[in-house]
C-alpha cells in the first residue's frame, strides 16, 4: 500500500495541476506535428512499438474508450459522492461518460464513412489497379484486395480525447482529502494510480502514432476531432447549468479553470 500511495502522490502532484490541463492540448498538437515531420523527413527504424500487434496497441489502444470508461466510472462516482454526498449530483456527473460514449461513437462512424466514400479497392498495396467489383472495404478485404481512402486517424482522435478527459476529471483531487482510516482511501488511491498510468499509456501511444502511422493530414483531423470533443464539453457545454457539469471544486479553482479555457 505504501508504494501505491507514493505513486498516487506523484500523479496528484503532476496530472492534477491546472498547468497540465492548460498546456496538455498544446503539447499533444506540437508532438503530433513534430512526430509527423520526423516520419516524413527522417523515419525512425522499425521497433516493437511500430508493430500494430504490440501489446499496448492490441490490449489497450484498440479498446481505449472501454478502459477509460471503466476506470472513470468508479472514480467519478466515489470522489463526487465523497465530496457532495448527493446521489443525484453523482448520477448527473456520471452522464459525462454517456456523452463521451456518444462522441466516440459518432466520430468513429464519421471516420468510417469518410474512408468508405473516398476509397477504392486495389489489387495490391502499391495501388496499381482498381478492383471495380468491390463496393465496400469489407467486401474488398474478403476478396483479397486492398482498400485505400482518406483514413482519419482514430488513434489520434481517441487518445487525445481520453487523455484530456481523464485529466479534467482528476482535477477533483484538489478537494478530495482522505487518510488511511477512511473507508474510501484504498479505492480512490488505486483508481488514481490506474488512471495515471492509463494517461501515460495514452500519451505514449499518441506519440507512437505520430511517429510511425498515418499521413499528416489524417493525424491533424483525428487530433482536431479529439480536441473539439474535449473543448466542446469541458470548455463550453459543461460550464452551462443544463449539463453534466464540471468536477466539483472550490470557487477559486473553478475560476482558475474557467480562466484558462476562455
Amino acid at each position: 500500500m505504501e508504494h501505491l500511495e507514493r505513486c498516487a502522490w506523484i500523479f496528484r502532484g503532476t496530472l492534477v495541476r491546472a498547468a497540465v490541463r492548460r498546456y496538455l492540448p498544446w503539447g499533444l498538437v506540437a508532438s503530433m506535428l513534430a512526430g509527423s515531420l520526423l516520419k516524413e523527413l527522417s523515419p525512425l527504424p522499425e521497433s516493437y512499438l511500430s508493430n500494430k500487434r504490440n501489446v499496448l496497441n492490441v490490449y489497450f489502444v484498440k479498446v481505449a474508450w472501454a478502459w477509460t470508461f471503466c476506470l472513470l466510472l468508479p472514480f467519478i462516482a466515489l470522489t463526487n459522492y465523497h465530496l457532495t454526498g448527493k446521489v443525484g449530483l453523482v448520477l448527473r456527473r456520471l452522464s459525462t461518460l454517456l456523452v463521451g460514449t456518444a462522441i466516440w461513437y459518432v466520430c468513429t462512424a464519421i471516420f468510417s464513412n469518410i474512408e468508405h466514400y473516398t476509397g477504392s479497392c486495389y489489387q495490391s498495396p502499391a495501388l496499381e489497379r482498381i478492383r471495380k467489383e468491390s463496393p465496400s472495404k469489407q467486401q474488398c478485404h474478403r476478396e483479397g484486395g486492398f482498400w485505400h481512402g482518406f483514413d482519419i486517424s482514430g488513434h489520434s482522435f481517441l487518445l487525445t480525447f481520453c487523455a484530456l478527459m481523464i485529466v479534467e476529471e482528476m482535477a477533483v483531487l484538489h478537494e478530495v482529502k482522505t487518510d488511511r482510516s477512511h473507508h474510501l482511501h484504498a479505492a480512490i488511491t488505486t483508481l488514481v494510480v490506474a488512471l495515471g498510468f492509463l494517461t501515460l499509456i495514452w500519451v505514449c501511444m499518441f506519440l507512437c502514432t505520430a511517429v510511425y502511422f498515418h499521413d499528416l493530414s489524417q493525424k491533424v483531423f483525428g487530433t482536431l476531432f479529439g480536441l473539439l470533443g474535449w473543448y466542446g464539453t469541458y470548455g463550453f457545454w459543461y460550464l452551462k447549468s443544463f449539463s453534466p457539469g464540471l468536477p466539483p471544486q472550490s470557487s477559486s479553482l473553478n475560476l482558475k479553470q474557467d480562466s484558462y479555457k476562455k
